[in-house]
């Protein structure tokens, strides 16, 4: 879907602001500055990294509406690995040689950001990853802007709890995200005097989770805890309701919703599942009502805003405020801007960078699942991303390059 530059333009803010832009961008002499990108924008992965691309689009044609960055426009160049994960590593390639971008946003899977971390550490490129993740990440050169388990599953563990039991049974996709989930999921229900009666690790094409629902009725639980990942896991909602299970055992999910899956389900299939993320299109406030309704002139409707969407748009305002701050495009003077602890105020509420580990200190809204959206029920402001600051401190030890496994 292409951004649609003509209703973008319609306020006569952005119309000034537009019929400036020429003289101000040619005004330095320079050529572009370059944002790379690479995303699955096509292939199994496409519902979130399709709106990942539009939110970027977005944040960037808003950013050269404004003047550009430094009195140069900012030119996308961006790459559809096609949900293939050696298609990864060509790009990132490609981006840092070929193409000399002065920055990358992207990757979804933890396995995409480790397929191109490397290349962009060596390269010298600056790297956001913009995506909800396992935690652990501990490198100068990259920025995170997702939450981590410690600052959503610590909150949605005892809430989902308190509103239905401490048996829980917990069902992850089987890679490390839902790997190292399940174990921050296990973590804080018995900190909060649970116990987990069961767990099961699925493939990412399993489709079929008939033997999986046997198992839960056979443990009983009071709660279902569901870390599952993709298309395919999306079928377990729906064979879950029409097992009837649905109104007999509450569910929560650290990924239901951040695809619009959601959307995808009928409201008997999804509500009452218990969700915490950064982002809801149901927050009541300006920021959000304003990021929509440029969305809405932009694309339409607001069909595809979801939370890594948001996520990722947030990225590139944060990256653009610490060009500004730092004056300069060079990769160690943006560093240096986003280790003061910078801050912007965007669709989701106030993302401020924690200078410690390079993640986001971010609002996280407890919420439920209803008629296809996702209802605010309680929002805990700017917590702490405590789970990488037990192993990652940057100011003590810059060259650090690690993925810790984080001992729960």
């Amino acid at each position: 879907m292409s951004l649609n530059r003509r209703n973008l333009l319609k306020s006569t803010a952005a119309l000034s602001a537009a019929a400036m832009m020429p003289k101000v961008l040619m005004a330095d002499g320079h050529g572009p500055i370059k944002l790379g990108s690479v995303l699955d924008t096509s292939g199994g992965f496409d519902a979130y990294g399709r709106p990942m691309d539009m939110a970027m689009r977005l944040a960037v044609e808003e950013i050269n509406t404004g003047g550009g960055l430094l009195g140069r426009e900012v030119e996308v160049v961006a790459y559809d690995t096609q949900s293939d994960m050696a298609l990864y590593t060509q790009y990132a390639q490609r981006l840092t040689r070929q193409d000399q971008v002065d920055v990358v946003h992207g990757g979804i899977l933890s396995a995409s950001r480790e397929a191109i971390r490397q290349t962009l550490r060596r390269s010298e490129t600056l790297y956001f990853y913009n995506v909800l993740y396992e935690g652990g990440v501990c490198d100068r050169n990259i920025f995170i802007n997702g939450v981590t388990p410690a600052q959503q599953v610590e909150a949605l563990v005892p809430h989902a709890m308190a509103n239905s039991g401490p048996r829980v049974y917990v069902i992850a996709a089987d890679y490390n995200y839902g790997h190292n989930t399940a174990g921050w999921i296990r973590h804080y229900v018995e900190a909060n005097g649970g116990e987990i009666v069961g767990i099961d690790f699925l493939p990412l094409d399993v489709n079929d989770f008939g033997s999986t629902i046997a198992s839960i009725q056979t443990a009983s639980p009071d709660l279902v805890i569901a870390p599952l990942v993709g298309g395919a896991h999306l079928s377990f909602f729906r064979q879950w309701a029409a097992s009837g299970m649905k109104d007999r055992i509450p569910l929560a999910s650290t990924t239901m919703g951040v695809g619009n899956e959601h959307k995808v389900l009928t409201p008997e299939e999804g509500d009452g599942i218990m969700v915490a993320y950064n982002y809801s299109q149901e927050l009541d406030t300006p920021n959000n009502t304003s990021f929509k309704e440029r969305w809405t002139a932009a694309y339409g409707n607001t069909d595809d805003i979801h939370e890594i969407a948001v996520s990722n748009y947030q990225g590139v305002v944060t990256w653009a405020e610490a060009v500004r701050q730092a004056g300069s495009i060079d990769r160690m003077a943006i560093i240096e801007a986003l280790e003061t602890g910078l801050s912007i105020e965007g669709p989701a509420g106030t993302v401020t960078v924690d200078p410690q580990t390079h993640h986001a200190i971010l609002d996280v809204h407890l919420m439920e699942i209803r008629d296809q959206g996702m209802q605010v029920i309680e929002t805990l402001p700017q917590r702490q991303p405590v789970d990488v600051q037990a192993v990652c401190d940057l100011g003590a030890n810059p060259d650090d390059n690690t993925q810790y496994e984080i001992e729960i």
